[in-house]
């Protein structure tokens, strides 16, 4: 089990918590909170060790995408780079549709 921190410099805040997924095999829950900080914080949880450069590459192509301000916690159970990417862009919806 590895934990691993990234932090980035984002500019949308969110404006209320978002839940979606499930920790299960190939699989991870995401989970949003509002900040006042200035920048994103990441807190990840994951079963597969040695993988911190490419959650580095799938975290930093989505926020260039996506800017969202917000404390994120991420519980990994060995979901690939297109599963996290999927999770993460269903958050991002997440908090469209509540609008």
């Amino acid at each position: 089990m590895e934990k691993l921190t990234f932090s980035f410099k984002n500019t949308k805040p969110v404006q209320h918590p978002v839940h979606v997924g499930v920790v299960a095999s190939g699989d991870l829950e995401v989970i949003f909170k509002p900040t006042s900080a200035k920048e994103t914080t990441l807190h990840i949880v994951t079963g597969s060790d040695g993988f911190k450069e490419v959650w580095q590459n799938v975290l930093t192509r989505f926020f260039d995408r996506y800017p969202l301000l917000a404390d994120i916690e991420i519980n990994d159970f060995g979901a690939t780079p297109g599963v996290v990417n999927l999770r993460l862009t269903q958050a991002m919806e997440a908090l469209n549709d509540e609008k």
